[in-house]
């Protein structure tokens, strides 16, 4: 029996431990309980030790084991192995210790099955597999599993229900999986509250209002955006006017890494933080060498040295951006001034209804608000480290100034600097926007 601890739900670590299973011909099972997974394994003693070293050194890459326990057991005489219903509830030693996983942006395997006219999924704005999309945002408690999300609410397709039980695909238990068939569905609504459009049609509106100088409130993954084409000065101006954002930057999200063209030559390691499966803001310090600079960075920017600029990072902002005229939008938190995001669909249309011309939103319940991440890179000053499950060769150059979607809710690694232990300090925020900072 081996009990697995760490970032192990929603990271597609049962459809791994299933297949690296089968592969070695050992028979068992595998569960979710609230303390992380749960691993009978049966079969030759040298095959079941080489299980357990190619568990740590083979894990899926968003997955971060921290511990691993084995006890040995009486074989129950399984002869194959499989996933096994989830355990909740059950843990009384060490209560429920199992992390969720960060929601992660839209992958490029399902990317280019939503661009394929001949794929069932196509233009399907809640695309998502075992290795991204929404978790932590949709998590309505653990074990991690679709019972227990608001994924709940969309029963699954026959079609949808084969991939999920069929080991060998790739949404081979991914708990948010749907299609156009069984998911959530996408409208656009005017001040009024009246259904404009549903579905594609909802889409293409969005683009006509966007290129017409509106601000659409987009309701994505972790909340709602106020977006306008970032080259309309007027579209800007209004925005900050009716948001009372005054000479503040505004993020933007930009359709690819050439719109920065003019405006900042990114460094090898600020390319690697933009597309990176978090996809924060990073803000990037401004060239300002004149004639070649557009427009929009002014509009957006003002006189501060750096821009804050992100990639789209759910399906619905790549289709978005697919046919738009403008290759920049601002991309702000929907929200007023000084109070956290908006995540419910009455609430949006409530306080944001003095700034948005239209909302462009979902029926896929948002659990827990997560705003965009803010991120610098620093050269080789290193920020708060960050668990490996979310990061990569280049994370020490990097400094969270914002720590949210994309690594919440992971831990901090506290301890050490360089070797050397140091006292931990804990520090609270305020009412509305509050954080917990640690130093």
């Amino acid at each position: 029996m081996l009990r697995v601890r760490g970032v192990v739900q929603g990271v597609g670590f049962r459809p791994f431990v299933h297949t690296l299973a089968t592969t070695l011909g050992l028979a068992g099972w595998v569960c979710n309980d609230d303390e992380g997974v749960l691993i009978e394994v049966e079969g030759a003693s040298d095959l079941v030790d080489e299980f357990g070293l190619r568990l740590r050194r083979l894990s899926p890459p968003m997955a971060h084991i921290t511990s691993v326990e084995a006890a040995s057991g009486t074989c129950t005489g399984d002869i194959e192995f499989s996933i096994v219903s989830s355990v909740a509830g059950g843990s009384t030693a060490h209560g429920a210790t199992a992390s969720l996983p960060p929601d992660l942006a839209v992958c490029s395997d399902c990317l280019r099955e939503m661009f394929d006219p001949c794929d069932r999924r196509y233009r399907h704005p809640f695309i998502t597999c075992t290795n991204c999309g929404p978790r932590f945002t949709i998590a309505l408690g653990l074990p991690y599993d679709r019972a227990r999300t608001t994924m709940a609410a969309f029963e699954m397709c026959a079609a949808c229900a084969r991939e999920y039980h069929d080991p060998t695909d790739r949404r081979f238990h991914a708990q948010p999986v749907a299609c156009h068939e069984c998911g959530p569905r996408l409208e656009l609504i005017d001040r009024g509250g009246e259904r404009l459009h549903t579905g594609e049609g909802a889409l293409r509106a969005t683009q006509r209002l966007l290129v017409d100088g509106a601000i659409v409130a987009v309701k994505g993954i972790g909340g709602y955006h106020l977006m306008c084409d970032a080259t309309n000065p007027l579209a800007v101006a209004t925005l900050r006017a009716r948001k009372r954002r005054g000479g503040k930057p505004l993020a933007v999200m930009v359709a690819g890494l050439e719109v920065l063209a003019g405006v900042t030559v990114p460094s090898a390691a600020e390319v690697a933080a933009l597309l990176g499966p978090q996809r924060p803001i990073l803000l990037l310090r401004r060239d300002g060498r004149g004639s070649l600079q557009p427009a929009w960075p002014i509009s957006v920017a003002g006189d501060a040295a750096d821009v804050g600029v992100m990639l789209p990072y759910a399906p619905v902002h790549h289709l978005l951006f697919d046919g738009l005229a403008t290759r920049v939008l601002v991309c702000t938190s929907g929200n007023l001034a000084d109070e956290p995001i908006v995540t419910d669909d009455d609430e949006a249309f409530e306080r944001l209804g003095a700034i948005a011309d239209a909302w462009l939103r979902h029926d896929r319940v948002i659990h827990r608000p997560c705003d965009d991440s803010v991120v610098r890179v620093v050269g080789h000053t290193a920020g708060p480290v960050v668990s490996r499950a979310v990061s990569d060769p280049d994370a020490a150059d990097r400094t969270l100034v914002r720590r949210s979607r994309g690594w919440a809710p992971l831990p901090v690694e506290l301890g050490n600097w360089h070797g050397e232990e140091l006292p931990g300090v804990l520090a609270m925020g305020g009412d509305l926007k509050n954080v917990v900072a640690v130093a």
